[in-house]
């Protein structure tokens, strides 16, 4: 049997598999249903948040907000963002994977990619497809795309640059204009005051332009470290983390099981992997307590145990404090009557880190946890609880790394209540659902070049049914980590080691190595990862 001949049967069976376990369909409760007009949409991004951080995904952290936009919408199982956050962002407004748009690194182009690269012309982000089709667009929050959000085609925005001070920024600006820096005594906190800007976008729409359709970004920096937090919202979960990351991981996965989340198992803590970046001297300024790797916590001592607990609870806090913002946008969408026509769609940039750095201001270790003056970060012990049930972190391309809640709210155009979809997504398919759905179409020249095809493909059929896997393949590559999954299958490798296959359908979590006794389907995923390199290669030597 040929290796394409057996990963087609592989495939098929995959497609049953999701079927079965999605219960039988029901047409006439799962139409989309047809929109009066052009739907606004918003998209929420969290940056660093794990698959598992929100309830409706299985966490412990109080998010009624985000549960209940779930309940009375979608929740996608197997959707990806691309390990980072910078290459995300690009991908999820340019409907392209970011290597293709210099917004990444690829290992056979000289000179590199990252946050300082600037995306081709025929690159435009997704405002500027969407105002011609009547869309207003408004921005708030952390940007680390190339650009300006105006250059961008947002018509308002709050560019908060220095996200790694959520009481006092330095560096934020207002639809260009720089602002003055906030002392830390100010009564600011980047959460509250991403939302406040988005919410006067909106008021402002609803009494200037309420004829237009409009788009916004709300970009988050929680729970990205630091670790800052307001104190009433870290006191919620002072000692609920004392029983310690085991109890709350198993914990964890037990809610997913009943809900039908993820099939498999839970994968077994990698005990002996820290952070993706050693810095020594950084991570001692944290003190005696701090650990960078995730040792059974019965090996932790007491002082250690609450150091450790303190940091996951302002964690939640900060998860709590977004979900809370989240509750205060939806309803102002509300007031205006919008909600219904609204798509509200909430994701993560990547998978929960295990980074332990200091930045800004520097860590005070006698200040308050959470406080200005402290920079604490999760580390991989609630690093890898915030990925459970999947494997790694952030940076890396395991699913822990690139895999994202997804949360999809439309009550005019999506009759499904509650459903769960398990064909697998990429962010890069943001672009052409949101166009579809604006009835527009996806240029094929700018700037007098040619303009390749988006690397998406629509999700607006998932909104009907739990569709077959739409893409041929999906492709990683972050930092010599890469991977690509292809149907039910998938191959990953960590920087300069050898590929590993899964069978997702029955390990997610990539506990069991196939790729010695399935050789045929290494060899075809192994191909098609080289073949879309050289593709995306052809395009960056493209004049």
């Amino acid at each position: 049997m040929s290796a394409r001949i057996f990963l087609l049967i592989q495939t098929v069976l995959f497609t049953l598999f999701a079927q079965a376990t999605c219960g039988p369909l029901q047409a006439a409760e799962t139409t989309v249903r047809q929109a009066a007009s052009q739907p606004n949409v918003m998209i929420i991004l969290a940056d660093d948040l794990g698959y598992s951080d929100v309830g409706c995904y299985g966490s412990e952290i109080a998010t009624p907000h985000l549960d209940q936009l779930a309940a009375q919408g979608l929740r996608y199982t197997a959707f990806y963002n691309t390990a980072r956050c910078w290459p995300t962002r690009a991908a999820l407004l340019t409907g392209y994977y970011p290597q293709q748009i210099h917004r990444d690194a690829l290992p056979t182009v000289p000179g590199g990619a990252g946050p300082k690269f600037r995306r081709p012309a025929w690159a435009p982000l997704l405002p500027h497809l969407l105002k011609p089709l009547g869309y207003r667009n408004y921005y708030s929050g952390k940007w680390h795309v190339d650009g300006t959000p105006a250059e961008g085609g947002f018509d308002r925005s709050y560019e908060l640059q220095d996200q790694g001070r959520y009481f006092h920024p330095q560096q934020h600006q207002e639809d260009g204009r720089p602002l003055p820096p906030v002392n830390s005594d100010a009564g600011y906190y980047s959460t509250i005051a991403i939302a406040d800007h988005a919410i006067r976008c909106l008021k402002e729409h609803a009494t200037g332009t309420p004829e237009k359709p409009f788009f916004q970004y709300v970009a988050f920096t929680a729970p990205h470290f630091p670790l800052h937090a307001l104190p009433q919202d870290i006191a919620k979960y002072a000692d609920r983390y004392l029983e310690g990351w085991e109890v709350i991981r198993q914990s964890r996965w037990n809610r997913m099981q009943s809900i039908g989340l993820v099939a498999g198992t839970l994968s077994e803590p990698e005990r002996t992997l820290g952070p993706p970046y050693a810095f020594p001297e950084q991570v001692r300024k944290f003190g005696p307590a701090e650990i960078i790797l995730p040792v059974a916590w019965v090996d932790l001592n007491d002082s250690q145990k609450r150091f450790q607990a303190t940091k996951m609870a302002i964690h939640a806090a900060m998860v709590d404090r977004m979900d809370q913002e989240i509750g205060r946008i939806v309803e102002q969408l509300r007031a205006m009557q919008s909600l219904d026509n609204t798509l509200i769609l909430f994701l993560s940039d990547n998978g929960a880190s295990a980074e332990m750095m200091v930045r800004d201001d520097g860590h005070d270790s006698a200040a308050s946890p959470g406080s200005a003056a402290t920079h604490l970060c999760l580390g991989p012990g609630w690093s890898t609880v915030s990925n459970t049930p999947h494997r790694r972190h952030k940076t890396w391309v395991h699913e822990g790394g690139i895999s994202t809640p997804l949360i999809a709210h439309w009550p005019a155009g999506i009759a499904a209540r509650g459903e769960l979809r398990h064909m697998p997504g990429h962010v890069i398919d943001l672009v052409p659902t949101i166009m579809e759905l604006a009835n527009g179409k996806l240029p094929l020249t700018s700037h007098d070049a040619e303009v390749p095809p988006s690397s998406g493909r629509s999700l607006a059929e998932s909104f009907n049914t739990d569709t077959a896997a739409t893409h041929q393949s999906l492709w990683w590559l972050h930092e010599g980590n890469r991977a690509l999954r292809m149907g039910q299958w998938k191959i990953v490798a960590a920087k300069d080691q050898p590929w590993e296959l899964y069978d997702l359908t029955s390990d997610r979590a990539e506990q069991k190595d196939l790729s010695s006794v399935n050789p045929d389907v290494l060899s075809t995923l192994t191909n098609e990862w080289n073949r879309v390199t050289q593709e995306f290669t052809e395009l960056r030597e493209r004049p």
